[in-house]
């Protein structure tokens, strides 16, 4: 029996499991605010959204999101290449794909609905999102363009920060340690008090790598004051910081030495809040800002580089949406976002502190900065046609400075078969805008580019069962074109817009409360490309099981991934594996929990990013301290 059919049957069987177990339906009224900007109900809309919520992420005591979230969500694959850290140069990991699309920048990370890429190259940071902030986090499968514009093309996945909902104050401190040295260690307090709220956490964590050359090294704070003015108005401020410090080792058949980087992310933002029975909407400045210091190492055998990689990048914006509802069943939101964004790279001399300056300007200019301007207006409009049925309709119109204009069309619609059953289909555009590296650095770079475009076109079908679970299937069809590549002509190389692709596929997911002790949840995605991309598997498993049974606590994972793509071309390369990870914790004292965990228990040979083995099987330990 294939790997396939056994989701399959789990799926069908977990779902049979609810159904007998179930007493009573009850309606799920599963909450997001990432499909609408708005708290709505997600079976009114007719986007595919996962939801991860706080239990989840902490059941395994990870201090990133991304492992959880990856497991979670179907068709999301996250590439690796050591124990922690991902990177942001040469080798880097952590691309995150879905569907298939998200090769650098057309996968959108949020906090809180605010942007997180690096505003000259443009990819996410996947080194700055902790589990120690995160109340949930909610995922968008296919395009969010409509809301979000550029880098949303593949989806969005946004990390809603913990709240205090209740006058007092809470401390959750974590320490852990095991292979390879990795030591981990976290702490936040939230509070709240009348009208004020905070949340302030901070976090180490460091690791030698499972291969020489493989340390590294992260330290990461965190605040989030908020105060109400009245029951409808409030306002918040949050600052977040992160630096670490981490080696590449390079491919194993040509290892690296001294490929070192340090990196400063910081991002901060002030919002203004209404919410009113028929109304509510926000106001928000934010900036997102980097500072990369990169030795590129050199071969063995081989001399030092010279110079270092430095730059320094920012993300400057406003944004604002106001929601309402304007008659019965309606749900109209509007919204502006205005982007200024760039920064400045350089080469420099190790020696002397020169600089070598690497942006340029249209002509081919070498210039000190250089930066661009995207503004956008978009309207949502959802309307409950009859009790049945709920129509979705939105635009946005987004101009960037120097692309030029893109519009961007969504329509849904979702059947409600029952209280507990919809069907959807959803027909939608993503697109992006090519970002500051393509246009002005490098020899590739050009501004003669056009965005990256892509249609989606899902259907799909959710069934609950009350509180015991739920099971979701949902089918797509991509088409994409003008994807942004780098060719030679006339002996050089240049960035071009180039090609089309299609992607289809399916994915599944259920879950199930079976009883008070035990529940089950399994996801699978299958994957067809006509263009296979790098990073992204044609078949992914996850099988999940929770039990709890008074001060004990076991949590087990086991993921399977089938034709992932090492490399493509003429000679592809592919890698199938599948994981075993294992926690289980014991309450030693109404504050205290000790825990212990392993992963890759089955101590398979593997990699997801090509000449980057991953470590055999891994063991951690700790403590978790909630006071």
């Amino acid at each position: 029996m294939t790997y396939k059919h056994t989701l399959l049957t789990a799926v069908a069987l977990a779902t049979a499991v609810c159904v007998y177990a179930q007493q009573r339906i009850d309606t799920l009224q599963n909450v997001v605010v990432t499909g609408t900007r708005n708290a709505t109900d997600v079976r009114y809309l007719p986007l595919t959204v996962t939801v991860v919520d706080n239990e989840k992420l902490n059941e395994q005591y990870r201090t990133s999101v991304l492992p959880t979230v990856m497991e979670q969500t179907p068709g999301l694959f996250t590439t690796s290449r050591g124990v922690l850290g991902y990177g942001v140069s040469t080798d880097a990991a952590g691309s995150m794909k879905i569907r298939g699309i998200g090769s650098g920048a057309e996968l959108l990370v949020l906090i809180d609905g605010q942007p997180q890429y690096a505003g000259l190259m443009g990819h996410p940071i996947p080194d700055a999102y902790q589990t120690m902030i995160a109340e949930k986090v909610e995922v968008v499968r296919g395009p969010a363009s409509l809301l979000y514009g550029s880098n949303a093309m593949a989806g969005v996945m946004n990390i809603v920060t913990r709240q205090m909902p209740t006058n007092g104050m809470k401390t959750d401190i974590q320490v852990q340690g095991g292979s390879y040295g990795t030591m981990q260690a976290d702490a936040t307090n939230r509070m709240k008090q009348g009208k004020f709220t905070s949340i302030v956490g901070a976090q180490y964590q460091r690791t030698d790598g499972h291969r020489t050359n493989s340390e590294f090294e992260q330290l990461a704070g965190y605040v989030k004051l908020g105060y109400d003015f009245t029951s409808n108005w409030k306002a918040t401020g949050d600052l977040n910081v992160t630096h670490f410090n981490s080696s590449n080792p390079g491919r194993v058949d040509a290892p690296i030495i001294d490929n070192d980087m340090k990196i400063t992310r910081g991002l901060a933002s002030v919002s203004v809040t209404n919410s009113y029975d028929r109304t509510n909407g926000t106001l928000r400045a934010y900036l997102d800002w980097g500072h990369h210091n990169i030795d590129d190492g050199y071969n063995a055998g081989g001399n030092p580089r010279p110079t270092l990689y430095k730059h320094n990048d920012y993300i400057g914006g406003l944004t604002w949406y106001q929601s309402a509802t304007l008659f019965a069943g309606n749900r109209t939101t509007v919204g502006v976002d205005w982007q200024h964004f760039g920064g400045s790279a350089w080469n420099e001399n190790k020696q002397t502190g020169e600089k070598t300056y690497l942006t340029k300007d249209e002509n081919g200019t070498v210039v000190e900065k250089q930066h661009a301007d995207e503004v956008a207006g978009y309207v949502d409009f959802r309307q409950d046609i009859t009790l049945w049925l709920t129509l979705d309709a939105g635009l946005r119109v987004d101009h960037h400075s120097v692309i030029g204009t893109e519009l961007v069309p969504q329509g849904g619609l979702a059947f409600h078969l029952n209280r507990n059953a919809d069907v959807k289909a959803l027909v939608s555009k993503g697109f992006r805008n090519p970002i500051m590296k393509e246009m002005y650095m490098f020899p590739p770079a050009t501004t003669d580019l056009k965005p990256e475009r892509m249609m989606n076109y899902e259907l799909s079908f959710t069934q609950s069962f009350g509180k015991k679970g739920h099971f979701g299937a949902n089918l797509f069809y991509i088409k994409g074109d003008n994807l942004i590549s780098t060719v030679r002509i006339d002996g050089k190389p240049r960035n071009v817009n180039t090609g089309e692709f299609k992607n289809w596929g399916l994915e599944l997911e259920g879950t199930c409360r079976i009883n008070d002790h035990w529940s089950l949840n399994a996801n699978y995605s299958h994957l067809r490309m006509d263009t296979p991309l790098e990073g992204a598997p044609e078949g992914k498993l996850y099988v999940g099981m929770h039990f709890h049974q008074a001060k004990w606590a076991v949590t087990a994972g086991l993921q399977s991934i089938s034709g992932l793509y090492l490399t493509t071309g003429d000679v592809s390369e592919k890698e199938n594996y599948t994981l075993l990870n294992a926690t289980i914790s014991y309450q030693v004292a109404p504050i205290a929990t000790l825990f212990m965990k392993g992963e890759n228990l089955l101590a398979e040979q593997y990699q997801t990013y090509a000449g980057f083995p991953m470590p055999k099987a891994t063991f951690m330990g700790g403590v978790k301290v909630s006071l």
